[in-house]
């Protein structure tokens, strides 16, 4: 079975950004005959710092991720993280993503659930994989039809964070599709002076030991210049290396 791909940047910071990011999406799907859904966060409401940029709102930012569909008629993913925004972002997106320091919010599971979309639930930097079936239960109680788990590694003192893969696994114990967050899986939270941090050199190899524990999809941020973007710089991976990294990950080696 083909995994699932999830790719864009990681906060909406021009249409120009997007259309350049969904102009690559869709030839990457025309080239692999893959289906990428195309990711970006209309507001990064859980930056370190008040000056941070967060995005342009919900209002603006989902009328773009609507322009994005309507011309390249790629799938949309984005992250809510208030229960009203649940409804208006479910008339747009085909998943709705839970970030993780939200996942055990309930009204926040159960509004998204409400939607019929499919939901999209990170695992908290503070929760074990077998952790995250009380989420699902949830969602699934609130009627979700199809529930996601992603995996974005552990908190590990201060400024870093580390993957036990065996999360993977045990959440496929619980529902049948777990996505590797690939780039914010190499954060350093906080370790950048008011900023996160991180190292984007290590984002193949997550990509493939994921792989080897049996993930089911695999998530990507990505940017064209990913060192000038305006959220987790350090942690995107160049919009130009995607296509060689899907490749080998749908290869049968």
């Amino acid at each position: 079975m083909q995994p699932i791909f999830i790719a864009g940047p990681c906060v909406i910071e021009s249409a120009e950004l997007l259309d350049t990011v969904a102009t690559e999406l869709v030839r990457i799907n025309q080239e692999l005959h893959t289906d990428i859904i195309f990711k970006a966060s209309f507001d990064k409401a859980n930056r370190t710092s008040i000056s941070s940029f967060r995005g342009p709102g919900i209002e603006r930012g989902l009328q773009m991720l609507a322009d994005v569909k309507a011309k390249h008629h790629l799938r949309l993913l984005t992250d809510i993280h208030e229960a009203w925004q649940a409804a208006p972002v479910a008339e747009v997106c085909d998943v709705l993503q839970i970030p993780a320091f939200l996942c055990r919010q309930t009204d926040l599971l159960v509004a998204a659930a409400k939607t019929g979309r499919t939901v999209n639930i990170k695992k908290a930097q503070f929760l074990s994989g077998q952790d995250m079936r009380y989420p699902v239960e949830k969602a699934r109680d609130a009627g979700a039809n199809e529930v996601w788990l992603t995996e974005r590694g552990n908190s590990f003192g201060y400024n870093n964070l580390v993957v036990d893969f065996r999360n993977i696994p045990d959440m496929l114990d619980i529902v049948p599709t777990v996505i590797m967050d690939c780039t914010h899986s190499v954060q350093r939270p906080g370790g950048g002076g008011g900023k996160t941090s991180g190292d984007r050199r290590f984002v193949p190899s997550m990509a493939l030991a994921a792989k080897a524990f049996g993930a089911t999809g695999y998530f990507f941020e990505v940017h064209p210049t990913p060192d000038l973007g305006l959220s987790d710089a350090a942690n995107m991976l160049e919009l130009s290396k995607l296509e060689a990294l899907v490749k080998e990950l749908t290869s049968q080696s």
